[in-house]
């Protein structure tokens, strides 16, 4: 454990933060230093068919089966993101509480921020243990760098018992997971894993194989702006036509009033002024046909609008970005049994609801490897009370371990 503290801390002090705005493969150099680092440490660890590829930024390796012939064993893949979300990730400095207490955590005393029980009680679960928060001024990096250290440990513990037996074990660690870049340039004709598994969920027990579908929709509104005092008759106002798309959909179908698999409309974002108005509407559905029908919806309410001017006026495009992993799973659950089982087997009580949301195993399940998704045990992600406690990590990493083992088949 000693050795995953240390390599989780080392890890989370390089900002390997991305931009969205950035059209460079990785979207920064920082997660390029990092790739490169890993692909320096997977070589000297004796990993096999260790690479970066420059088309994905994606860093590959294998540890090859050691199984004799008589004996198979699936090829599975473990998938981590190096980059961290939108938030400060400039000088993080990791904070260790060894054997903590259950009590509020003051994580910066000169600028007075504290982590409170009363606004966090997900906190009294980690009593006794060792947790890692940040200082209040940055995120930690948790998501994923929990992750990808609790995969290279397992690995690690692999290499120094061989004679544990597993078959082909395939790494990937990418960028631009964060900002939805990542995953669609994986290289997954390059990755011959039977089937995979990120490990990019939050707390212990954490299982997701539902997905939402999702699209983005980009509105741009052209107005038309002239002086109020001669207004009347040539003024289209931007700014209140926007206003007038967003009541026409469902204002109970939002995601503040929604859960489970219920779908919504929510605008993320929206600028401008009377002469022009630029807005960005994100798409969700658990189900394939409402999904289709939540598009068609907003296409058919940005027409109606438009018959109502003089030309139109609202240019419209909708994007999809994932789909439900779920409907590719369910032909062959195989990926979802063996990790329910592994749960079981590891004493944790597998935690399973449809996830409102994506992971980079969407994309990927839809390139022809599935791809479920697993905990790494961080909380509280994106933002400064985020935090993950070491025995979560060590538990994603006997999680691990046990999925490579089970699959073994006997002697």
């Amino acid at each position: 454990m000693e050795s995953m503290l240390q390599r989780f801390i080392r890890y989370a002090k390089i900002n390997t933060r991305s931009d969205l705005h950035s059209d460079a493969v990785p979207t920064t150099p920082g997660q390029l230093d990092f790739l490169r680092m890993l692909e320096g440490e997977l070589k000297d660890l004796g990993l096999s068919q260790v690479r970066f590829n420059p088309v994905d930024a994606f860093v590959t390796a294998l540890l090859p089966s050691n199984l004799p012939a008589h004996q198979k064993a699936p090829a599975i893949g473990f998938i981590a993101h190096v980059d961290t979300a939108d938030f400060n990730a400039e000088n993080i400095q990791p904070q260790v509480h060894a054997d903590y207490d259950g009590q509020d955590i003051v994580l910066n005393p000169d600028l007075d921020i504290v982590m409170r029980v009363s606004e966090f009680p997900n906190l009294k679960h980690y009593v006794g243990q060792t947790l890692i928060t940040t200082d209040g001024t940055t995120l930690l990096g948790a998501d994923d760098k929990a992750g990808l250290v609790s995969i290279l440990e397992a690995v690690i513990h692999l290499l120094a018992h061989p004679d544990l037996p597993h078959g082909d074990i395939w790494l990937a660690f990418g960028p631009d997971e964060e900002i939805g870049k990542g995953a669609h340039r994986f290289q997954a004709q390059d990755f011959p894993a039977d089937f995979a598994y990120t490990l990019d969920s939050g707390e212990v027990g954490k299982l997701e194989y539902e997905t939402f579908n999702a699209a983005r929709v980009m509105l741009t509104i052209d107005g038309t702006s002239v002086h109020p005092g001669t207004a009347k008759g040539l003024m289209v106002n931007a700014l209140a036509e926007a206003a007038k798309l967003f009541a026409r959909l469902p204002q109970d179908q939002v995601p503040e009033l929604t859960e489970g698999h219920e779908g919504y409309y929510m605008l993320s974002s929206q600028s401008g002024n009377i002469g022009q108005v630029q807005a960005t509407y994100i798409i969700r559905d658990h189900d394939k046909e409402s999904f289709q029908a939540r598009k068609d919806f907003f296409r058919q309410i940005v027409a109606q609008q438009n018959a109502g001017y003089d030309r139109p006026r609202i240019q419209c495009q909708i994007y999809d970005e994932y789909y439900n992993m779920y409907d590719i799973l369910k032909q062959d659950m195989t990926p979802v049994e063996v990790a329910i089982a592994a749960y079981k087997a590891c004493g944790i009580e597998p935690l399973i609801k449809p996830f409102r949301g994506g992971t980079d195993g969407c994309i990927i399940t839809y390139k022809g490897i599935p791809t479920p998704n697993l905990f790494t045990g961080a909380e509280n992600l994106h933002g400064q009370y985020e935090f993950v406690s070491l025995e979560s990590m060590e538990k994603a990493s006997q999680v691990v371990l046990t999925i490579i083992q089970s699959v073994v088949s006997p002697d």
